[in-house]
């Protein structure tokens, strides 16, 4: 009896183990090299030189335009857009190309997302204040002075967190469903929720089926139609960046606390928010948290838009900005 029991316990392993090869055959994802990503790269993209990073950066035609003028009347007025958690600066490409015939549009893959990948040294965290230090450091290499700065999730926290320690630097807020007071999301992407464990970083940093992805981003958009393979193998490949999962555990656990959430009563700047009300992953009371604290905001909510509005309906999204931008020009 005793030798049945061990024979059958090792076909049990020796099974176990097939199948845990299977799937790792299955979902091999190594690391891509910059010069595997090729493809994400734009028409104008750069790469510079920010704190030992190759940071990727792009600027739109205008941005060129009367640099260095002294005129200060000549040069159009100048937008950064910064992305969220995992995604990168093709988020904002439909907002690029409505605003870039007017103003300087500036968007950039923030570190441990996009191209950019990691912060080089390892001891810097992924707080929001260190992401305003990295952005004022791409605005002075860019020899940009006063901008309109406009971020999503994560990019909203670190756009109202610049402005907040910057204030010389930031003379609009666009905050598009931004971090920023608790929030208790209905659903968590699934690429988040396993990325939060150390633990399992191993094999999380070798393995990563396209469905945890798919599913990630459909639990951002609130018309799943829209979400496509192309969308999908975008936040894919780029999330294979070499560095670039082990910066998302890191992340995750290295969240600011809430002491800085008193600094939003302080910003005095015009500020527009954009929400989508069916943003499961921070909840629309939060958009009349910051109008209530915002005391110069206003606010649109979209009725029929989840967490990324700005990427799941740009034309609708980018109209409103359009308007605040010229209602607000005065302050450029």
């Amino acid at each position: 009896m005793t030798q049945y029991l061990l024979k059958a316990t090792v076909l049990i392993l020796l099974g176990a183990i097939a199948v845990l090869m299977a799937f790792i055959a299955k979902y091999w994802a190594p690391d891509r090299t910059i010069a595997e990503l090729k493809q994400w790269q734009l028409p104008n993209s750069e790469f510079i030189d920010i704190q030992g990073m190759q940071a990727h950066v792009v600027q739109s035609a205008n941005c060129h335009t009367h640099r260095g003028d002294a005129a200060e009347k000549n040069r159009p007025e100048t937008i950064v857009l910064l992305h969220g958690t995992s995604a990168s600066l093709h988020t904002w490409e439909g907002w690029t190309k409505a605003l870039s015939d007017q103003y300087c549009v500036v968007s950039m893959d923030l570190p441990g997302f996009g191209l950019t990948g990691p912060y080089v040294d390892e001891s810097t965290q992924y707080s929001s204040e260190n992401y305003a230090a990295f952005v004022i450091e791409v605005l002075n290499h860019l020899k940009l002075d006063r901008v309109t700065l406009a971020g999503n999730s994560l990019g909203g926290k670190v756009a109202w967190r610049t402005a907040a320690l910057y204030p010389e630097r930031v003379n609009r807020l666009i905050l598009v469903d931004s971090v920023g007071y608790p929030a208790t999301p209905k659903h968590i992407p699934i690429g988040f929720k396993l990325a939060k464990y150390p633990a399992m970083s191993p094999i999380l940093n070798r393995i990563l089926p396209r469905s945890v992805v798919e599913k990630s981003v459909l639990s951002v958009y609130a018309d799943n139609s829209k979400v496509n393979d192309a969308l999908v193998n975008r936040y894919y490949e780029l999330t294979l960046r070499k560095g670039n999962r082990q910066a998302l555990s890191r992340r995750l656990n290295e969240t600011d606390d809430e002491s800085d959430q008193a600094q939003i009563k302080q910003l005095d700047m015009p500020t527009l928010i954009l929400w989508g009300a069916k943003d499961d992953l921070i909840p629309v009371g939060n958009a009349a948290l910051f109008h209530r604290d915002i005391s110069n905001s206003q606010l649109k909510i979209f009725d029929n838009l989840g967490h990324v509005p700005h990427e799941e309906d740009p034309l609708a999204t980018v109209d409103v900005v359009k308007q605040f931008l010229i209602s607000e020009s005065g302050n450029g």
